[in-house]
């Protein structure tokens, strides 16, 4: 599996998910955010609305061009920006809800044929691991991992998140696993 690559050609995001990307870019450099929105519509993507749906794919190239400029720990920040910024299901009270419910936001901001998972199981009263598998960068997953259960822990917990799966996206692998513990 390669990343920034979706897995069908029809694949679409939400304008929302863009939108939330470029705020977390934003919230980090105003010039992440506009080479963001240079890139977006370098590849088509212009007049950002919220609700209306976009190629997938011109959103990863988009993406992938300003990761390679900005580094791995931006693309961890910006992921940690998500939760922040994105459209995600209600009624979330605990950490594990919190890290199940990624799949159902990520599962709402997509559409359009194959577009992976989230699955989340709880392993212990504090810990669990996730498996990712998407076209995003591992480094945006664990970001958004880690600000999901810092969102839903409690206040002053200390979260930690370390790939543990036996394969990586990023070297070629299906998917990429995170234990997390709060």
């Amino acid at each position: 599996m390669v990343q920034f690559e979706t897995f069908d050609d029809g694949v679409e995001a939400k304008g929302q998910t863009i939108k939330s990307m470029l705020a977390g870019a934003g919230d980090l450099s105003s010039v992440f955010e506009k080479r963001m929105n240079e890139m977006l519509a370098e590849n088509g993507i212009e007049d950002l609305q919220a609700d209306e749906w976009y190629s997938n794919q011109a959103y990863l190239d988009s993406f992938e061009a300003v990761a390679d400029s900005i580094g791995e720990q931006t693309v961890a920040n910006i992921g940690k920006k998500i939760p922040e910024n994105a459209e995600w299901p209600p009624g979330i009270d605990s950490v594990s809800a919190g890290l199940e419910s990624i799949d159902d936001a990520y599962q709402m901001n997509h559409r359009g044929g194959e577009i992976g998972y989230y699955d989340f199981e709880l392993t212990g009263d504090s810990e669990g691991e996730i498996a990712c598998k998407n076209p995003y960068p591992c480094a945006m997953d664990e970001g958004l991992v880690t600000a999901v259960a810092e969102k839903f822990s409690a206040e002053g917990a200390l979260v930690e998140v370390e790939e543990v799966g036996d394969s990586c996206r990023a070297s070629g692998g299906e998917e990429c696993v995170y234990r997390v513990s709060w």
